[in-house]
């Protein structure tokens, strides 16, 4: 068995070394991203292992002439693949897990740094404003913290909160009975309402696009905190910085933002980027942006490659793959 993986960062490297071998498949490693030029590369490969880069139809198409049967993405995200096109030629598709620690201790982070206003405290130190004057916060004990999406990583934020002592509204259409002991199951349009702070954990779907929107805006308590650590896409953009502007939205924490494969990741700071909603947001009071690193830690990037290695044997092999997306 031979595995093609794209987009390998130096990190990832030991951890295909050790898992390629642990699991008996060859490892093909490069840095670039898929793309149709170098789709024929495939050097007798009959699996590969992406990100985020878009991995379109046509894509597809000349993987399948090269004798491609399997695609894992080493993401939980899997909306940049066209899996209805992968069905079609018989290739199977399976994304990953890993450790939610590492997105649920960024997401507490995030929570305790926008409620603490740290990003004007930070930027205002920078330049040696050492004043008090707009940066008093507030204590999350005397908050009430709305976790939209209870799957393992709401599920754990909600499990670091509670030893705040703050009070936990929980949203999700499939209800866990013990998350039920840490959180409130309410309504999407309760936990809007009546939430000092919203952060989400939803996948990325059909119906989870701009969730967050103008008229969902409207409904949440004025001041209130957003924040982000799931998927770009959750949020309507605009909306967010109408929220921000007329004060609606008194602080946003966003990991991720829409429109941002082509930018994160790299380095563009000889560059203009060409993201306009980036550059409103990054200088507005009250909003800190980070980009798409809550997942990145020791653990989480092992999991990432050990999971889209044993996924990609379990396709090849036929066997039952706990990875495997149904399409």
């Amino acid at each position: 068995m031979k595995l093609l993986a794209y987009s390998v960062r130096e990190d990832e490297r030991k951890f295909f070394e050790v898992y390629g071998k642990k699991y008996g498949i060859e490892v093909v490693m490069k840095k670039e991203a898929p793309s149709l030029a170098n789709a024929d590369h495939m050097e007798g490969c009959n699996c590969v292992s992406v990100i985020t880069t878009p991995v379109n139809r046509d894509l597809i198409c000349q993987w399948k002439k090269a004798g491609i049967r399997h695609i894992s993405t080493r993401t939980v995200g899997f909306d940049h693949i066209d899996c209805e096109a992968a069905k079609e030629m018989g290739i199977t598709v399976s994304n990953v897990s890993y450790s939610p620690y590492s997105v649920a201790d960024y997401t507490v982070m995030l929570i305790l740094m926008a409620v603490r206003k740290m990003g004007i405290i930070m930027k205002r130190y920078m330049v040696q404003d050492f004043g008090l004057k707009d940066v008093q916060g507030r204590e999350i004990r005397n908050l009430t913290i709305g976790v939209v999406g209870t799957g393992k990583i709401g599920e754990t934020v909600i499990s670091h909160l509670k030893g705040f002592g703050c009070k936990i509204y929980a949203y999700d259409l499939y209800e866990k009975d013990h998350v039920k002991d840490m959180a409130e199951y309410v309504s999407l349009e309760t936990l809007l309402q009546q939430s000092d702070i919203i952060t989400l954990h939803a996948p990325s779907t059909r119906e989870s696009y701009h969730m967050i929107n103008r008229d969902s805006i409207a409904q949440m308590k004025d001041g209130v905190i957003l924040v982000n650590t799931a998927r770009g896409s959750l949020i309507d953009t605009e909306a967010l910085i109408e929220g921000l502007e007329s004060g609606k939205v008194g602080a946003a924490a966003l990991d991720v933002l829409e429109d941002e494969q082509r930018i994160y990741y790299k380095d563009y700071k000889s560059t203009n980027i060409h993201h306009r909603q980036m550059a409103v947001l990054a200088n507005t009071p009250g909003v800190i942006m980070t980009p798409h690193t809550a997942f990145f830690t020791d653990q989480a990037v092992s999991d990432m490659v050990e999971y889209s290695i044993r996924s990609c044997k379990n396709g090849l092999e036929g066997i039952e793959d706990p990875f495997q997306i149904k399409i």
